[in-house]
């Protein structure tokens, strides 16, 4: 059992801090590849880290995971924290996040969708990106647009 999981159950809906890494992977012809995840909404792939795992590590087994794709080096862009990263979702589980977003420099594979994690993976051109953007992923592509001067 992920060691999340394993320390809501022992805490109910309290507060608890995760750490996690997210990736921005475009193609050849620029796109951005995004998850929807089992919610319906559409992200940015990635994940929480693992005990003894490094935020890179926890970004690439993420992208593998959810996507096919494997990642042969990575960028850090920006690690996001503070009061906009204090949530409470749906489930009344209250948490706080601070997660390092990083950009793919190199991947290779099949893109392929894991159905226990996604409802769809798939490239967007930016200016076609889907609506149903999860808010905390809008603000990292947002500033991955803003560091590309679009």
């Amino acid at each position: 059992m992920e060691y999340f999981k394993q320390i809501r159950q022992k805490i109910g809906h309290d507060l608890l801090m995760l750490v996690g890494s997210n990736v921005i992977l475009e193609n050849d012809k620029g796109e951005l590849l995004l998850q929807q995840r089992l919610s319906g909404q559409w992200g940015l792939p990635g994940g929480l880290l693992d005990i003894g795992e490094t935020l890179e590590e926890a970004a690439i087994r993420e992208v593998k995971e959810e996507t096919g794709l494997e990642i042969s080096e990575l960028e850090l862009l920006h690690t996001f924290s503070g009061p906009d990263y204090h949530f409470t979702l749906p489930n009344q589980d209250e948490i706080y996040v601070i997660t390092a977003v990083y950009k793919a420099i190199a991947y290779s594979g099949q893109l392929t969708l894991d159905r226990t994690e996604s409802l769809n993976v798939r490239f967007f051109a930016y200016d076609a990106l889907p609506e149903a953007i999860e808010k905390e992923y809008q603000v990292y592509i947002d500033y991955y647009l803003g560091q590309k001067g679009l």
